[in-house]
Parts: C-alpha cells; sequence; structure tokens
C-alpha cells in the first residue's frame, strides 16, 4: 500500500466515510497511520462487581441474568443488559443498539467495559462495550482516538486492522547509530503497537520511539532554520557611548535589564545576524532596553522599525520612543493602518529617503509598499501575536538587520526553547524598583456586588482609576459570560450612575480606541469597561483596581497579563477575580492567581493544566504538533533529543548524510522551513 494513497481507497471507507476523516486531519495512508491515540485503557484488568467504584472505567466478567429493552423519547430505545458474577448484579446500559438483543441472549458468559454509575441502589455501567466471553479479543490495552461526530472509537480501530491486514511496512527515517544509541525500536514496530499494543512492554517501548522522534525532529527543525538564518552575514555595530541616553532617562536600569542589554549589545557587535527573544513579566522594563538598543543601531546610521500587535500599543510605544529620543536628535514615524492616505504617504517617502530613523507600526510594516532607507535593526513587540512568515517579511525589508524579538508573556523555559528553537533568549527576571506588588483575591458571581459597591467606589473617591473587563464585546446566547456592551449598561444602572464609565472594545475603529485611551489617562474616566484589548501594554499609572468578570474563561498568563494593568504607579493595587464555575480546574486557577504574582510559575501552570497547543497556539509559527510527546511528562527525552539533534547537525550541518530524516522534517514543518532545500 502507498502511503500517499488517499484515505478514501481503502477498503471499508468510501468518500462518506473519508470526508469525515478528513475533519480529523486524516486524507491519506500516511495521515491515517500517524493518527496516534490520545490515551490507552486497560481493559484486561478485570473487577469483581462488588469493588466497582463510581465514575471509574472499568472490564468486568459476568453472565447474562436478563435483557430488557424500552422506547423513551424522541423514539430512542434503551437496552438494559443485567449480568451477574459471584458477587452481585450489574446492570448494562445500551442506546439504539438493537444488534445486543439478537447477538446476546440469558446465561452468555460476556466480557463488558464501561463507566460505573451508582443510583438508587443498583449498579450500572454506561457507554458500554460487549463482546462473548469465548470470542473476545478487544479486551487488552485499547487504544483512545480523538474523534469526531460520526465516527466512533471502534470504526477507527476496525480501519487499522484493515491497513495492518495488508502487511504495511513504514520505512525507517532515523539514522541506525541513533537507534542504537538511544535504545529506540524501528517505526514500523512502534507504529503497529501503538495502534495495537501486543503488550504493556511492547507499549511503552512503542511509544518511546514516537516521543523521542517528535521532539528530535522538532529541535532538528529548529536548529536548522536557526543555522541557516545566523550563518548569513549580518551587520556588525559599532558600541556607541550610552552615556547620552542614559542620561535623559529618569532611572536607573536593574541588573536584568544591564544584563540583558549587554547581550543584545555582543550581539549587534557580531557580524552574525542577532536573533534573540527577551522575556520579561509585566512591567519588568523591556521597552527600555529595546529603546537604548535602537539607540545604537541609529548611531551606526541604520535605520530601525518596531511592530507591535495593536494600534493602542504601537502609538504608546510611538509615543514614549518621541518623548525620549527626540531629545537626542533621533526622528521617529508612526505606520497604522488609521493613518489618513495623505499622513500614510507622507511617513512612506520619509522612510525611504532616510528622514525617520525609527519607525513604529503594526502589521502595517509589512506591507509592500514600505521601503526603509537602510533598516539595520528589527523589533517584534509580543512575539506570540506574530508568526514566523510575518518576522521574516519586515527583517526582509533590510540587508539581513539584527532581529530582536520581545513578549511580556512569560514562557517556561522548556517551552520556550521549543518555541524558539531559532532565537537566543534572554530573560529579564527582576522588577523595577517601586513597582507593586498586587494583592489578588477570587470572588465567586454572587458575591460581586459587593466589590462594586464598596470596593471599586472606595477606589474612584480616593481619585483613583478602574478597570473592569469581560471576555466578549455582544451578549451571545451560547456563553453565559457578560459582555462589554451590556455590563456598561448594568453598571450604569445598578452601581455607578453617578461615576463617568466608558468602553473600550476591539470591534471599535482604532480612532475610537485612542480617544477613550486618553481620557482615561487624562482621568476624565473613573471605570473603564473593556475587553481584552488590554491586555498588552497599556500603561496607565493611577489605575489601581482590575476586576475580570468571568475569570474562568481566560488563561492563567492572560489573567496575568491583565492584572499587569494595574500597579503601575506608586499606589497600592488590586485585582479581583470574578468567577462563575465550580469545577476543580477553576478552583485550582484562581487560587493559583491568589498565590503568587511570579509571570513565570504562571505560566508553567497554565501550560501544565492546558498544554503547549493551547497555550501557546504553537501552528501560527509552523511548528508541526507534538501528538504524543508532552513537555512536562517526557522533560528527560526532550532534553536528550535536543543534545542528540545538535550532535547529528555538528557532524553533517544540512543532513546530506541524512536525506529520509531530512524529508521527514521538511515534510513536519513545511511552510516554516522551506528555504532548506533537499539538494
Amino acid at each position: 500500500m502507498n502511503l500517499n494513497m488517499d484515505i478514501q481507497y481503502i477498503k471499508g471507507i468510501g468518500p462518506k466515510k473519508a470526508y469525515k476523516l478528513n475533519k480529523l486531519g486524516i486524507f491519506t495512508l500516511k495521515d491515517m497511520i500517524y493518527y496516534f491515540p490520545r490515551s490507552f485503557e486497560d481493559r484486561g484488568n478485570f473487577k469483581k462487581v462488588c469493588t466497582l467504584e463510581q465514575d471509574e472505567k472499568v472490564s468486568v466478567k459476568a453472565v447474562i441474568i436478563s435483557i430488557t429493552s424500552k422506547e423513551v423519547k424522541n423514539k430512542m430505545e434503551v437496552i438494559n443488559v443485567v449480568v451477574k458474577d459471584e458477587t452481585g448484579f450489574l446492570t448494562l446500559t445500551f442506546f439504539n443498539q438493537s444488534y445486543i438483543k439478537k447477538y446476546f441472549k440469558v446465561n452468555d458468559y460476556v466480557l463488558a467495559f464501561g463507566k460505573v454509575k451508582k443510583e438508587y441502589g443498583k449498579v450500572y455501567l454506561t457507554s458500554c462495550e460487549i463482546e462473548h466471553l469465548n470470542k473476545a479479543s478487544s479486551f487488552n490495552i485499547t487504544p483512545v482516538y480523538p474523534l469526531t461526530y460520526g465516527v466512533t472509537n471502534n470504526e477507527i480501530v476496525s480501519i487499522f486492522k484493515t491497513i495492518f491486514n495488508n502487511e504495511i511496512k513504514v520505512k525507517e527515517y532515523l539514522p541506525l547509530d541513533v537507534i542504537k544509541k538511544h535504545n529506540l525500536c524501528s517505526i514500523d514496530y512502534a507504529i503497529k503497537n501503538i495502534h495495537f499494543p501486543s503488550s504493556k512492554e511492547a507499549l511503552k517501548v512503542a511509544l518511546y520511539r514516537i516521543v523521542f522522534e517528535e521532539f528530535l525532529a522538532l529541535q532538528l527543525g529548529l536548529f536548522m532554520f536557526k543555522t541557516g538564518i545566523n550563518d548569513e552575514i549580518g551587520i556588525s555595530f559599532d558600541i556607541c557611548d550610552l552615556d547620552e541616553i542614559k542620561k535623559v532617562l529618569p532611572f536607573e536600569l536593574t541588573n536584568a535589564q544591564n544584563r540583558t542589554l549587554n547581550e543584545i549589545l555582543q550581539d549587534m557587535n557580531s557580524t552574525k545576524v542577532m536573533n534573540r527573544l527577551v522575556q520579561g513579566d509585566v512591567g519588568s522594563g523591556k521597552t527600555v532596553v529595546a529603546l537604548i538598543a535602537i539607540f545604537n543601531a541609529v548611531k551606526n546610521n541604520y535605520q530601525a522599525s518596531l511592530m507591535a500587535p495593536t494600534e493602542i500599543l504601537a502609538e504608546q510605544h510611538y509615543s514614549y520612543f518621541c518623548e525620549t529620543l527626540e531629545k537626542l536628535g533621533i526622528k521617529t514615524g508612526l505606520l497604522v493602518g488609521s493613518l489618513t492616505k495623505k499622513k500614510k504617504e507622507e511617513v512612506l517617502f520619509k522612510v525611504k529617503n532616510g528622514e525617520i530613523d525609527v519607525l513604529i507600526g503594526t502589521h502595517a510594516l509589512i506591507e509592500d509598499n514600505v521601503e526603509f532607507n537602510n533598516l539595520g535593526f528589527v523589533i517584534t513587540d509580543e512575539q506570540h501575536r506574530f508568526g514566523v512568515k510575518q518576522r521574516n517579511k519586515l527583517s526582509k525589508k533590510g540587508n539581513n538587520p539584527d532581529i530582536l524579538v520581545m513578549t511580556a508573556t512569560p514562557i517556561p523555559r522548556t517551552l520556550a526553547l521549543i518555541l524558539y528553537g531559532d532565537l537566543d533568549i534572554s530573560i529579564i527576571d527582576e522588577l523595577p524598583p517601586g513597582r507593586q506588588k498586587i494583592d489578588t483575591m477570587a470572588i465567586e458571581k454572587s458575591k460581586r456586588a459587593s466589590i462594586y459597591n464598596s470596593f471599586a467606589r472606595k477606589e474612584v473617591q480616593k481619585g483613583r482609576q478602574v478597570y473592569i473587563v469581560c471576555p466578549l464585546v455582544e451578549e451571545s446566547e451560547n456563553i453565559d459570560a457578560k459582555s462589554a456592551v451590556e455590563l456598561l449598561e448594568e453598571l450604569k444602572s445598578e452601581f455607578f450612575s453617578d461615576l463617568r464609565l466608558g468602553l473600550l472594545h476591539g470591534k471599535m475603529k482604532s480612532s475610537e480606541k485612542d480617544s477613550i485611551m486618553k481620557s482615561f489617562k487624562n482621568q476624565e474616566i473613573d471605570i473603564l469597561v473593556s475587553t481584552t484589548v488590554i491586555e498588552v501594554g497599556v500603561n496607565v499609572p493611577n489605575a489601581t483596581l482590575m476586576i475580570i468578570e468571568n475569570a474562568e474563561r481566560f488563561g492563567l498568563a492572560q489573567l496575568h497579563q491583565l492584572r499587569g494593568r494595574v500597579g503601575r504607579g506608586s499606589e497600592k493595587s488590586y485585582c479581583v477575580l470574578v468567577y462563575n464555575s465550580k469545577t476543580e480546574v477553576c478552583k485550582q486557577r484562581m487560587n493559583i492567581m491568589q498565590e503568587t504574582n511570579d509571570g513565570f510559575k504562571i505560566s508553567e501552570k497554565d501550560l501544565e493544566i492546558r498544554g503547549p497547543g493551547e497555550f501557546f497556539g504553537t501552528k501560527q509559527h509552523g511548528i508541526p504538533e507534538l501528538k504524543v510527546a508532552n513537555i512536562f511528562k517526557h522533560m528527560k527525552i526532550l532534553k536528550l533529543a535536543q543534545n542528540e539533534a545538535k550532535e547529528i547537525l555538528l557532524k553533517d550541518i544540512n543532513l546530506k548524510n541524512n536525506i529520509e530524516l531530512k524529508r521527514y522534517i521538511v515534510d513536519k514543518f513545511e511552510k516554516s522551513l522551506k528555504e532548506i532545500s533537499l539538494n
């Protein structure tokens, strides 16, 4: 069987079932065999009826006592099969599975697997699977696959039986010395034993191979990408006298800022193209480090650019840079989508002719009509909002400019190594003096009125300002979450009719957002109701209270970002998380936010709870999905794979001697590594 054959041509599938499989990302036979289970159930561990616990998934051996059926709402047929073993009785419940009455009868000995429910003194198994005792074949280690509507786990298993009955063999692509060195099984053995484990030990061996391979491919791809960039000859900037700019700053740099700045300056001084990520918690002072690096680039007669994800943040950077750099004779420009055509043309003309030294903007910077005179230094702020492609597009506006990317979303170093394997990493892990610790409290929705009536009102009476954030702009029937528009009306009518309220959300025009933020900064608004548009970078030192509605609907890293909008002045600041969920996960997350202000600890927990895909949306980075590997569970294997990747590339930089491995990696990375040729 050809691994590239269309999935519909496999026996028993056809166009209709293929259409459903397509929704799972399965288009070819190769996609199918690499469609790994999300978990495994050990159905060979049989339990006695008297030992069953609520909600556990179990297998039992029993004899059928009776089979009854009845029709309930919407013509649904419920079939109850009562079975017993030597310790007690158990009812197996099936819905719309009339074949049960045909294939099973009283006194048949069976194996059953399902979820335990105890009600009214009886014990039930729901979501059942049943087989005759003498024919049972699936009651061992059973893979559980991610599913879509219309595709069952049994159907997936059945497809794999058809595939492997055809004696399919998967070609090896890892070097033999790597397989021997790390005691790996072959890829053929691994794939067969992931889908049909012959034993617990075989499954363990197969999983180890796939986890190692996923990490190795990921790291090889990223290291190759990094090497490809860094092999180019870049600009060697002189290190200028920085006292000139440091004198106009109203504060001294922290040790962490100085350390990061020195790392950046060393990169700038080198002929190797700089590719550095600066990570820092909310308020750690990344922007001032970027400002000094930009100053150094301009003093070397090069232009610099900074790309931010929103107009509000771009305009804030522009305002800050103008205030500092104009004193030093450095011209700064702003390029955002809301500029008039005339103003945009004027900015583009000045940039092209070198009259603007530093250009700050949004995605507008990477449009084709933007031409620089001599771009040498490129910064992207809040890197997780941009993909690799966008970062590269901006850098191509110059001739191998140095690249600095910044993020205020603390990323665990392990994940940073994966996501930013093409970057060197600097961490600003120290807050400037004067930054306030923010006290955080989580309250149930039923107590929110007291927060508004007492807490929020008292802060305003002291002359302070308040943010109130909710997850949606308009009311949704599907999600029980306060919308910004709806919340504003409620606050006006029930709590703050005498105060000045403002509204900010992403659907507003940029000019409207700018006007609202200026009014808030100028203390013309007491309480700002907003969506997460204020998550990043907005700086209003007089705001001392952040209230987040439906806090359970935000990720931990996002809650931390929002909290960072307060505590920016000299006054004590607070964050109140209003939640409307009683789940254990919600409780856990609220506790984390109350226990620590350390963004790195929070991000570790966020990653642990949500997993790397959800936490950081790896798809936009062109990074292949980790299907089996987990950076928490498999940290030791990750480190082994990283070291192996470095060793492989040290001996064979472009994998010319490992062409099968190279094909596998290029196939994995697709567009993000398209510049790695197979020649």
